[in-house]
């Protein structure tokens, strides 16, 4: 099975040349799809930005970034559970500072929460699973779109979910915060429909072999599942120039 989203050419093959010096920031980029993402933008030849709170992971897929692509990948450590407002603007700042801009946002970190019912579920991990999944990448968006805008075809690609589509029993906070996150991919495409610098998007990965889904379905086999690195093509060429003409979509990485 392979990734073939409307709006998604069936013959996109990314090159060493697809994102040639655009600078891209992904977020949870120290595992799973964050780190399959920043790998297959660095080898299309992109400066990657990896922000995580594992430092030692980050370290490692700098190491592996660094070995399929062009440019030094730039460590950016940052719990975003914890963060202060002066922490977004700290990051704007080191990309303005270090690479003069942005051309590519993947808000791709996220956190489960548990799976039990509403009526149970704990306020507080509640809260913080917003944090996470929501509040997090709306200051990430405020503190990055003047970078974005400043570019040339600027690109923000929400990491969505199916849950965040349809709900489904005991998903919770999860849920919950994934259909925000479609509402704020489509407000902000709304209020930038006028402005052809900055398109944004949203991807439904699919079932994808990664830790959250083994937490998530602790039965399931692995083995039935795509790596992440299988549904990385799209989200490159959504962060491609040849990708202008996708804005405000809701795409599914697999059929």
């Amino acid at each position: 099975m392979t990734p073939s989203p409307a709006g998604f050419p069936a013959d996109f093959i990314p090159g060493p040349d697809t994102l040639a010096d655009r600078r891209i920031l992904v977020t949870g980029a120290s595992q799973g799809i964050g780190r399959a993402v920043a790998l297959a933008c660095a080898a299309a030849g992109a400066r990657v930005l990896l922000l995580g709170r594992d430092i030692r992971r980050l370290e490692q897929v700098a190491g592996e970034a660094a070995a399929c692509g062009r440019h030094e990948a730039i460590i950016v450590p940052m719990n975003l559970e914890g963060a202060s407002l002066d922490d977004y603007r700290h990051v704007a700042d080191l990309i303005r500072t270090q690479l003069g801009g942005l051309d590519g946002l993947v808000l791709n970190a996220a956190m489960l929460g548990e799976l039990c019912p509403i009526a149970h579920y704990d306020p507080v991990l509640w809260a913080r699973v917003f944090q996470v999944n929501v509040h997090s990448q709306f200051l990430l968006v405020q503190a990055c779109l003047p970078l974005l805008k400043a570019g040339d075809s600027g690109s923000i690609i929400f990491t969505s979910s199916g849950v965040g589509r349809r709900g489904r029993s005991y998903w919770g906070a999860y849920a919950a915060s994934k259909f925000a996150v479609e509402g704020l991919m489509e407000t902000l495409a709304d209020e930038l429909a006028a402005d052809p610098g900055v398109r944004v998007n949203s991807v439904n990965p699919g079932r994808t072999r990664t830790r959250m889904r083994a937490m998530a379905y602790p039965a399931e086999d692995p083995g039935t599942l795509l790596p992440p690195d299988a549904i990385t093509p799209l989200y490159v060429y959504l962060l491609a120039p040849a990708s202008a003409a996708l804005h405000g979509q809701r795409l599914d990485a697999q059929r």
